[in-house]
């Protein structure tokens, strides 16, 4: 089986199981308690807080854990107009996560354009001083784009000072430098299993001090911030696979970047008519978005998997929806042509032998569809 989808999740990595597993078993203490059991606990949680602190270029203190990254953003936008009031404007390209918060917020949604970058001149114009948060991710989870971060926070800072910059680095962390790529961005959300880490845990970084309404009360933990008792063993894999992405990163972005180029290349020119989504200029290495017309994503997704090959027509969180992706309807596919589009993502784990298999039976079940 080839796997080629890992913008959807990633395998664990081996050195965030080696750092759980103490803490699965032997080290189970609460650290919010006083014993010794649970000073054991606490000091793990400290240790991984500066980890991912260093990782993310932030303090140690402006780490918020939470539940995924899908929290972590809705715990930006909530918390921030839970906060001050104001309303929040993202772009059409969003995770759900932040779209669907952002609108439930009665916020402003902004265009993109054919690549699937965020129109700055709408941004501007969409802002002002009622807007107390902006939401712009880092790299888009379907089509792997690359926004120009720096560039918003220039136009946030020019036309609504008073509002936080937020971005959802949940697919970019792998790939890209966060601490630099996000330096000038308030609120900042990870998920851990998107990088090698386990899946139900994430972090925000929130800046400066900034205060935020809590969607979860309790007990006040996370500076009360984020309440409930802390996923220990989550929290420590999360720390362990940052530090084992970081340190990987520039050798796996070569490698990977060739394999994604070889695969690309490869389809597009094996299969007749077919499109690629985006500029591959600017899109993170791992991905290949690719519409093949005549050959609908559902039915080519089905037979993929009977061939060995795991792959999706975009965010995990939309699979199985008949409606075509937002993300490509903002960066103005046809919905004929949306419908028809597959995201291929490639991670540390990718093989030639993977790439070898997708360029073997892709166009052969393409030609099938086709003709009917």
């Amino acid at each position: 089986m080839a796997y080629l989808d890992h913008a959807a999740t990633t395998p664990l990595r081996p050195e965030a199981l080696a750092a759980m597993l103490p803490f699965l078993t032997e080290h189970f203490g609460n650290p919010s308690g006083a014993h010794a059991v649970s000073r054991r606990a606490k000091q793990a949680l400290e240790e991984a807080r500066e980890e991912v602190a260093a990782a993310l270029g932030c303090a140690p203190g402006e780490v918020v854990f939470t539940g995924g990254g899908t929290e972590a953003d809705n715990l930006a936008l909530a918390g921030v107009v839970g906060r001050r009031g104001g309303r929040p404007v993202c772009s059409a390209v969003e995770h759900h996560a932040v779209l669907h918060a952002t609108e439930a917020l009665g916020g402003t949604v902004v265009g993109v354009d054919e690549r699937g970058v965020v129109d700055l001149d709408a941004l501007g114009a969409a802002l002002g001083p009622e807007v107390s948060v902006v939401s712009v991710m880092l790299a888009n989870n379907e089509v792997g784009t690359v926004q120009p971060l720096a560039q918003v926070a220039e136009v946030v800072r020019r036309c609504a000072p008073g509002a936080a910059l937020h971005t959802d680095a949940v697919q970019a962390f792998a790939w890209m430098d966060v601490a630099g790529a996000a330096a000038d961005a308030d609120l900042v959300a990870v998920s851990a299993h998107k990088f090698g880490g386990p899946k139900g845990v994430g972090a925000l970084v929130v800046r400066g001090g900034r205060k935020l309404a809590p969607l979860v009360h309790g007990g006040g933990q996370e500076q009360e911030r984020r309440s409930g008792t802390h996923n220990v063993a989550g929290i420590v894999g999360m720390a362990a696979a940052m530090t084992a992405a970081v340190a990987g990163r520039e050798t796996t972005n070569l490698r990977v970047g060739a394999l994604r180029d070889r695969l690309a290349d490869g389809l597009l020119a094996a299969v007749p008519g077919a499109v690629e989504t985006g500029d591959r200029a600017v899109k993170i290495p791992g991905n290949c978005h690719l519409r093949f017309p005549g050959a609908e994503s559902e039915a080519l997704l089905f037979l993929l998997d009977e061939a060995g090959l795991c792959a999706s027509a975009g965010s995990a969180c939309a699979s199985g929806a008949m409606e075509p992706s937002h993300v490509l309807a903002a960066m103005g596919v046809p919905r004929q042509e949306a419908l028809c589009g597959i995201r291929l993502s490639l991670g540390p784990t990718t093989t030639d032998d993977d790439v070898d298999l997708a360029l073997r039976v892709v166009p052969e079940l393409v030609a099938r569809l086709r003709r009917g």
